[in-house]
């Protein structure tokens, strides 16, 4: 009975009265988040709901001044402009381009990042806190400073205004981040599940491969949707390299509608934009479900 009652003893002491008082303080802490979570909302997603509503609006009623937070002059001629003008750049080719030159970049640059962050983290070899610190070092320089040098490389080695010297390009630019991001995923699978996979007769590779790659997915994807995002929004280096109309990817091919005299075109702008979004939303909806890390914290249970 004793026993009991000390046991009991602290659950006591908060009593009914003490739950009812707790539960204005909790009700109260979950409207704040609850506000907070719908403004965080709203700033995130009002600018993407601000460039679809301006795309299905004709351009005289952007430029007035009286502001439409709907489209009440429903019109698609926007994207027509967009699609089939034939005196602009065709927007498919640098729709095409973009996609082309993002895809060998994640893939190339996942391929080379795994196998470095595996190198880095599973082996012990001469220089290796040199590598890391200069993977580190490399992603604080800015585009900017190697443009010059870049450009010289790609134009000596006859790569200017094609695919693949774009793509070696972005693959170098995205390298550094998915390394050191990789790192840390394939640190956080413990070495014991390879070693267990040995121990019942697997081999080295086939231990790594069996058991810690599959792991590993969610690392990669994440990592691969980063990549993906740089590639597909970079801006300097595809205009500099890639300056033709038949090799502009989407970011440069969008500047096209800029003019200096102040014709700028916003809506057919808003409608482009809205049309290079779509890709990246798609791909994040393909991924999402593998971008999370429960696959490692299930893996090591009992």
């Amino acid at each position: 009975m004793t026993t009991t009652s000390i046991v009991a003893g602290p659950r006591a002491d908060r009593g009914p009265a003490a739950q009812r008082s707790g539960k204005p303080g909790r009700r109260i802490g979950n409207v704040i988040y609850s506000a907070i979570a719908i403004l965080l909302f709203v700033v995130f997603v009002f600018p993407v709901y601000w460039m679809i509503n301006t795309s299905f609006q004709p351009n005289n009623d952007i430029r007035g001044s009286e502001v439409h937070y709907w489209p009440d002059n429903f019109t698609l001629r926007n994207y027509e402009t967009v699609l089939f003008d034939p005196g602009r750049t065709p927007f498919l080719p640098a729709a095409a381009n973009s996609l082309i030159v993002t895809l060998l970049t994640v893939v190339i640059a996942l391929v080379f990042a795994f196998l470095a962050s595996v190198a880095v983290t599973r082996f012990r070899f001469k220089s290796r806190k040199a590598f890391i610190i200069a993977i580190l070092a490399i992603q604080m320089i800015p585009g900017e400073a190697m443009i010059v040098s870049v450009f010289r490389v790609i134009d000596g080695w006859h790569l200017l205004n094609t695919i693949i010297g774009l793509t070696i390009v972005y693959i170098a630019a995205v390298l550094p981040f998915t390394i050191w991001t990789l790192r840390g995923f394939v640190n956080g699978v413990p070495i014991e599940l390879e070693e267990a996979a040995m121990i019942d007769g697997c081999s080295k590779a086939g231990a790594f491969w069996r058991v810690t790659f599959p792991l590993l997915a969610p690392g990669l994807v994440a990592t691969g949707v980063f990549g993906f995002i740089q590639a597909w929004n970079e801006f300097l280096m595809a205009l500099v390299l890639n300056a033709r109309p038949e090799m502009m990817t989407l970011p440069v091919w969008l500047r096209t509608f800029l003019v200096a005299n102040g014709t700028t075109n916003w809506a057919a702008i808003m409608a482009g934009s809205t049309l290079m979004a779509i890709p990246v939303i798609v791909f994040f909806l393909f991924v999402q479900g593998r971008m999370t890390s429960g696959l490692v914290s299930g893996a090591v249970k009992g």
